[in-house]
Order: C-alpha cells, then structure tokens, then sequence
C-alpha cells in the first residue's frame, strides 16, 4: 500500500513538472517568438494540464506564451529581428526608377527592379498587405 501511495506521487509530481510550461521545456530554441501559428501539440499538453490541474495548466500556458514557445517556429516574428511591413507613399503613378528609388533610400540597398520579382497587390490596410506579402512568400517557396 505504501508503494502505490509513492508512486501515485512521483506521478502527480512528474505530470506537474512535465505539463507546467511544457512548450518552454520541450522547444527552448523558440523562445523569443512573438506571434505566429500555435503549435497544437503544445497547446493540447497545455490543455491537458488545464483540464486535470487548473492552476499548472495556467502557468504553463501563461509561461509558454510569454515566452513564445507556444508558436511554431518560422510562422511569425522573432525579437529583435525587424520583418515589418512598410507603406511607402506616392503621389500619382508609380514608375520603375521611382519605386528603387524610394526602396533604395529606404532599405539603403541598391536593387535592379528590371530583373526583380514583381507582382501587384491591393489591400486597405497594412495588416492585409502583410497577410497577402505572407501567402505570396508561401506560394513562392
């Protein structure tokens, strides 16, 4: 009876270490993510966590979304790694030799835009644009 009552603990106390943040135990190499996709294998440990210990189930949850390690790697942005979306403005028709200009002066790189990739895009807002810009680089790899 003792033994049983020692490894009901040991169980108890192993569930709790390996549910507790499990996403910050089992992928260290994601933290710093700040968004993309979730990775439904964490979550779901997460969630299991949640359903049989409440209070584990939380911090591991609050603790992999803290440290981005609930995100599956390359679906989003990484600290300290600028992937923004610029809106560059202009008045009026947009030329070739305008808009190298304008990226040029913007980026500091100089770029051939007769041999670049192009394609034309309309959105409203720069969230959309961001959207379309993800689905063009997904379709082109």
């Amino acid at each position: 009876m003792k033994i049983k009552g020692i490894v009901k603990a040991l169980v108890g106390v192993g569930l709790i270490a390996h549910l507790s943040a499990c996403g910050t135990l089992l992928y260290p190499e994601r933290k710093g993510q700040t968004d993309g996709r979730i990775d439904p294998g964490v979550a779901a440990m997460n969630g299991v966590g949640l359903l049989l210990f409440v209070i584990p189930g939380l911090v591991a949850f609050a603790v992999d979304f803290h440290n981005g390690t609930i995100y599956l790697p390359n679906s989003g942005a990484v600290d300290g790694e600028d992937d923004s979306v610029y809106a560059l403005r202009n008045e009026g028709p947009l030329t070739y030799q305008q808009a190298q200009k304008m990226i040029e002066q913007h980026t500091g790189k100089t770029i051939d835009m007769r041999t670049a990739e192009q394609k034309t895009l309309r959105a409203m807002n720069t969230k959309a644009i961001a959207e379309q810009l993800k689905q063009a680089q997904q379709t082109a790899n």
